[in-house]
């Protein structure tokens, strides 16, 4: 496929700014959005009542509808309540919550969506996956990407810095999913598509050696910039391969068997720096250890409060939570003994 074709998915435009909410009228005025003029809003249960406040100028009489959690049942009433308004296009703002559960409802309603972001935790916000709770636990469904994207930095800057500072751990893990998809090519012959992994690449390399953070408006927008190209990456990809490798296995295991335990870009964070432990490739380890503890990221399990045993269960479930997905995991099949003598020498070597 032409790589113009390929690239046709990526939204109109996307703005990284201060101040980005408040002017949200003059974007929805742009009649690739809406025609008529009949849009919704979605906003989370948070900061639900200062945002509907701060786009009432902007978007005068939009619907404002509230998105209690990420949940399916919340998507799917939020499609139905679109469906009944016969609404041209939604706004999802808030976290990443809102914002799957916005693109999931958008998706059954029929319509384009448009992606506010008001953090910067992980690279859902243009990611044509929406990761909701269900009774089952958690999971992931396919959904179109958002038509527009916006990031608001005087949110982002109000947003708890643990959860800004997680969207690192989760751009720089798609150094680890990259050298898995490309040892799956190697290993199965599964095919490899050059464009999203030089977008994956480009998005954690951004990243990755930068010395500013998140009290930095530059580092902000890099990172919302570096967030968005890790989601177009899978839409190029037409899979999460560029950004989910074993590193996202692990902490998919962690959510099953300890659920709460972190969050998803921490987890992450360890589970690439892990992986790149078990590739005995230490200058990458190095720059991933090194890039997370210059943004105060756990690094070990112990930091997120795992014991060894807990982590070593995790290691052993992760390849299920991805069937036919081939990582270092997959690769080296080791017995549980052996995955518990590699945590342990893991966290002797980065505890230090």
């Amino acid at each position: 496929m032409p790589i113009l074709a390929r690239m046709l998915p990526a939204p109109l435009t996307m703005e990284v700014r201060r101040g980005a909410i408040a002017q949200l009228g003059s974007l929805l005025a742009d009649s690739r959005v809406a025609t008529s003029g009949r849009v919704a809003v979605a906003v989370g249960a948070g900061q639900g009542d200062r945002i509907a406040s701060v786009i009432a100028p902007s978007l005068g009489e939009a619907k404002v509808f509230r998105v209690p959690d990420g949940s399916v049942d919340a998507a799917v009433s939020l499609g139905a309540d679109l469906r009944k308004g016969a609404y041209e296009a939604v706004v999802g703002i808030g976290g990443g919550k809102t914002i799957d559960a916005t693109k999931y409802a958008a998706s059954l309603a029929g319509i384009p969506m448009v992606a506010v972001a008001t953090n910067l935790s992980h690279d859902g916000i243009c990611s044509p996956v929406a990761s909701l709770t269900h009774e089952g636990g958690k999971g992931s469904f396919g959904v179109p990407m958002p038509l527009a994207i916006v990031v608001d930095l005087d949110f982002v800057h109000d947003a708890p810095a643990s959860l800004v500072r997680s969207g690192v751990g989760d751009v720089v893990s798609n150094l680890s999913a990259i050298e898995d998809w490309q040892l799956g090519n190697t290993e199965r012959g599964e095919p490899i598509d050059g464009l999203a992994c030089a977008m994956a690449r480009t998005a954690a390399e951004a990243v990755i050696g930068r010395v500013d953070s998140i009290e930095a408006d530059s580092f902000l927008t890099v990172l919302a910039e570096a967030l968005i190209l890790s989601g177009m990456s899978m839409v190029v990809a037409g899979s999460s391969r560029p950004s989910s490798g074993g590193d996202h296995e692990i902490l998919h295991a962690v959510d099953q068997l300890f659920p709460g335990t972190s969050n998803h870009g921490e987890l992450a964070g360890i589970g690439a720096a892990f992986c790149f432990f078990l590739r005995e490739d230490s200058r990458r380890l190095a720059q991933v250890v090194d890039c997370l503890r210059g943004h105060e990221l756990p690094v070990t399990p112990h930091d997120v409060g795992l014991t060894t045993d807990q982590f070593t269960e995790a290691v052993m479930l992760a390849p299920s939570t991805r069937p036919g997905r081939y990582t270092i995991l997959e690769h080296l099949r080791l017995s549980e003994p052996e995955i518990r003598d590699r945590v342990g020498d893991y966290v002797r070597a980065i505890g230090r």
